[in-house]
């Protein structure tokens, strides 16, 4: 990226079908453009070798900074590679001795203490879930985020009781998991009693 990349952003801007907050980085490179703020322009180029990789990488590396993950770098790809979250747990709910049959929370602490969590989830066959991120929701403390995250794996659940596709729903599964969800609640309920 140089002072002459304006029409570069321009095409790129024409050509392509951008989401919030990719136009409003390329609307900050412009900006350094106008600006002649070469310095700027060459922080920006330090993020990747193509708009998209530049994108992407100063989005994750943003996405961190509300975690208060403040590192810069990069993997053999190019790609801005993932913060770690401190006190990271995994709390597995169902029945974890078989394949197929548990849920899990995975919960974690950015540097700031903000914290965050992600699933797992299995009905049987049907399932998902993603890797702890600095795209997942924020929470002031970690009974907050666990809480939450019960609350929607419950939900979930709950949703699924009494489900015809007995293929991807299986209901003693769906079952055994609301009961594990039920009696960690309670457990938790009795620590903070003491």
């Amino acid at each position: 990226m140089t002072l002459q990349s304006r029409p570069v952003i321009d095409a790129y801007l024409a050509e392509h079908h951008l989401m919030p907050y990719e136009k409003g980085i390329l609307a900050e490179i412009v900006a350094a453009i106008a600006g002649g703020d070469a310095e700027k322009l060459n922080w920006f180029a330090g993020f990747g070798d193509s708009f998209r990789t530049i994108l992407m990488n100063l989005y994750a590396y943003r996405k961190g900074l509300e975690f208060g993950f403040t590192d810069i770098s990069f993997d053999k790809y190019g790609w801005f590679v993932r913060p770690q979250f401190l006190d990271y747990e995994v709390v597995k709910l169902g029945n974890s001795e078989r394949y197929g049959e548990y849920s899990e929370i995975r919960m974690g602490r950015g540097v700031n203490g903000i914290w965050s969590y992600a699933i797992s989830y299995s009905y049987g066959c049907e399932g998902g879930g993603s890797a702890l991120s600095v795209y997942d929701p924020h929470f002031p403390s970690r009974e907050a985020a666990l809480t939450q995250a019960l609350a929607k794996l419950k939900a979930m659940f709950a949703a699924k009781i009494g489900s015809t596709d007995t293929t991807n729903h299986k209901q003693d599964i769906i079952l055994k998991t609301l009961k594990t969800i039920a009696a960690f609640e309670v457990s938790r309920i009795q620590l903070a009693l003491f």
